[in-house]
C-alpha cells in the first residue's frame, strides 16, 4: 500500500551544517565538449558519493531516467526545470527533465530523451548522449538513471505547462564548484536526514537546487574531478 507523500517541508529553512569550500572546483578545461566525450569513453576510477536517500514513501520502486543536458555555449550550462506545484511527487522542485521508464522505451537514454521532449520540447536532433551516471535512489522510491548529454545551442523549447513552471540554465562551472555545495541536516518525520543544496542567484530570483538533483550533480562533480 502506498503511503501519501508527507507534508512539504521548505528545505530553505533546514540548518546548514557545512559548506564544501575546502574542495577544489573542476578544472575549466574539463568542461569542453571533447573533454567530456573523452571522459565518458574512458571513465576514470571513481566512486559516487550519494546513491540513496532515506525513504519517505512506502511503495514499490519505480525505474526512472533523467536527462542531464549540458548546453554547449561559450560557457557551458546545465538546463533545468522548475516543476509545477500540483504534481504528485517532487512538486515545485528544481529537476532535470525526466520521468518513469515506459515499456516502449528501449533503455534509460531513450526514456530520458522522450521525457525531455514531452516536458520541455527538446528535440532529440539537438542532443548527443555521452553516457550514464550511477543509479540514484530517491526517498520517493524512484530508481533514477542520470543520462548525461551535450545539447547544441539553437534549440527551441516548448514547456508542458502541466508539468513545468519554468526552464532555465545554470553555468556548469557554478555547479561543479563545491564552494556552492551546502550540506543540510534536519530531524524530520522521526528520521535524521541530510541533503545538499546549490542555490543559484539567477538575476533577482534564487534557484534553490537541492535533494536528488543536487545529489546527482554532486556525483557528476566527483566523476569530473576524479
Amino acid at each position: 500500500m502506498t503511503r501519501a507523500q508527507p507534508p512539504l517541508m521548505d528545505p530553505r529553512w533546514a540548518p546548514v551544517i557545512q559548506v564544501d569550500g575546502h574542495l577544489p572546483p573542476v578544472p575549466a578545461d574539463r568542461y569542453a565538449p571533447d573533454a567530456l566525450r573523452a571522459r565518458f569513453r574512458a571513465p576514470p576510477d571513481w566512486q559516487p558519493e550519494l546513491i540513496a536517500e532515506k525513504k519517505f514513501m512506502d511503495r514499490a520502486p519505480l525505474a526512472a531516467a533523467v536527462l542531464v543536458p549540458i548546453v554547449m555555449r561559450a560557457e557551458p550550462t546545465v538546463l533545468l526545470t522548475q516543476r509545477t506545484s500540483h504534481l504528485s511527487t517532487h512538486a515545485g522542485q528544481i529537476a532535470f527533465p525526466g520521468g518513469k521508464l515506459d515499456e516502449a522505451d528501449a533503455d534509460a537514454a531513450a526514456a530520458a530523451q522522450r521525457e525531455a521532449f514531452e516536458e520541455v520540447g527538446l528535440e532529440t536532433g539537438w542532443v548527443e548522449v555521452l553516457g550514464q551516471m550511477p543509479l540514484y535512489t530517491t526517498g520517493s522510491a524512484f530508481l533514477v538513471t542520470p543520462v548525461v548529454a551535450l545539447v547544441r545551442p539553437g534549440f527551441k523549447l516548448l514547456p508542458n505547462a502541466h508539468e513545468v513552471d519554468d526552464v532555465f540554465e545554470v553555468p556548469l562551472s557554478f555547479l561543479m564548484n563545491p564552494a556552492h555545495h551546502r550540506r543540510h541536516q534536519v530531524f524530520w518525520q522521526g528520521v535524521q536526514r541530510q541533503w545538499l543544496s546549490m542555490p543559484y542567484q539567477d538575476g533577482s530570483r534564487e534557484r534553490f537546487i537541492w535533494g536528488a538533483t543536487a545529489g546527482m550533480l554532486r556525483n557528476f562533480y566527483r566523476f569530473l574531478s576524479a
